[in-house]
């Protein structure tokens, strides 16, 4: 498993955009995706985060392949250009 985290700077005037453009998104998800999260930081309300749960590389690599990732559109549709972080999911706690 693998998680994608798209972080940017929005205007809170455009935050009601990105919130709309990830609403948009739920419509048909790539192969491989597993679930994202839309995040605010509620102690730095410019700063917002997509988080996604990829099955693994190979489709979080299919999914790259295929054009800007919808992420980043959302950002842009917000007036914003996110910085991208991969991490490889080595232990998970569930309930």
């Amino acid at each position: 498993m693998v998680v994608t985290v798209l972080e940017a700077m929005v205007a809170p005037e455009r935050a009601a955009d990105l919130e709309a453009a990830y609403r948009s998104a739920e419509k048909e998800p790539p192969p491989g995706f597993v679930r994202s999260d839309l995040l605010w930081a509620a102690n730095e309300p410019t700063r917002w985060r997509i988080q996604t749960l990829w099955a693994s590389r190979a489709a979080l690599s299919a999914m790259q392949s295929a054009g800007t990732p919808a992420g980043v559109m959302m950002f842009r549709a917000a007036g914003a250009e996110p910085t991208l972080t991969i991490f490889e999911v080595i232990a998970t706690i569930g309930g």
